[in-house]
């Protein structure tokens, strides 16, 4: 019989949860049918919702998130400890390490550092522990055999490919950024921007509908571009965005309600006018938000 569980605020308690529930034939069936590869998508949704309770500042839910956060780690790291590969410890002692290696600022004898040489002092020992890295790795698969993948940029080497596709490209972007391949204003990037919607442009004039899909793309990469040199993180940037034109949808379908009709029962012409309505009672509102903040 497996033991009885009861909650706990002890990490020693998830942990001893997560190895019932994958021990065989007492365990969860479902639990013990997972690999790291279909824990993964869960990791990954995980994290998101983690940075929704934050963005709805859901302080409550924000803390049930990060429980589920913290049991993909709790759970990847059971998997590992079943293969003999590393259990949560090691985890921990890892990051623990890790912070103390990139601290030295706080927990070693460099003191009185200015904000921009911390970060400097960050990418220096992220750059050495890779280079250590690379070099450990060349001696396990031999001197002189090519790296497992050679058709990926050293210097973009450590940018995850599965990131999603907004932050990845600011990351690359980033990394090229460090050894000089840049622009140095953002209105260079603005007519970067404008170059790729004048070549989408011509594209659709030659009816090559799979050309403007890739002009697209490259679209979307300069406009990453230009959030970047404006530090602005696309991907928040985007998220607020999508937030933005639901909530101004939702506006739309509230004011056809009370004309007793829906949206597909409207014509495009009809809710247009109702977006442009919606966005001034936004600016109004947020008009009148900012007056009243600054009255004594």
């Amino acid at each position: 019989m497996t033991p009885a569980m009861t909650p706990a605020r002890d990490i020693s308690r998830l942990i001893e949860i997560m190895a019932a529930l994958r021990t065989p034939k007492t365990g969860c069936p479902w639990d013990l049918a997972q690999d790291f590869a279909t824990i993964a998508p869960y990791t990954i949704e995980e994290a998101y919702e983690v940075a929704d309770a934050i963005v709805r500042d859901d302080l409550d839910d924000l803390r049930d998130e990060l429980g589920d956060l913290l049991l993909q780690v709790v759970f990847h790291a059971r998997m590992a400890q079943e293969q003999g590969a590393f259990d949560f410890a090691d985890v921990v002692e890892a990051i623990t390490t890790k912070l103390i290696r990139r601290h030295p600022h706080v927990f070693g004898d460099a003191r009185d550092l200015t904000p921009g040489a911390v970060t400097d002092l960050w990418h220096d020992i992220k750059a050495q522990e890779k280079a250590e890295k690379a070099e450990k790795a060349a001696k396990a698969t031999g001197a002189g055999r090519p790296p497992r993948d050679s058709a990926r940029a050293v210097t973009l080497a450590d940018v995850p490919v599965t990131l999603p596709a907004l932050t990845r490209a600011c990351k690359l972007q980033q990394k090229a950024a460090k050894v000089g391949f840049d622009w140095n204003d953002p209105r260079a990037v603005l007519a970067k921007i404008r170059e790729e919607a004048d070549e989408i442009e011509a594209a659709l004039d030659a009816g090559d509908k799979v050309d403007a899909g890739a002009e697209t793309g490259d679209l979307l990469f300069a406009v990453v571009n230009l959030a970047r040199h404006l530090d602005a993180d696309p991907e928040s940037m985007l998220r607020m965005t999508n937030q933005k034109f639901e909530r101004r949808f939702a506006w739309i379908e509230r004011a056809l309600a009370t004309r007793g009709k829906t949206p597909s029962e409207s014509s495009l012409a009809e809710m247009d006018a109702l977006w442009d309505a919606a966005k001034a009672t936004e600016k109004t509102a947020a008009a009148a938000s900012s007056a009243g903040g600054h009255q004594e």
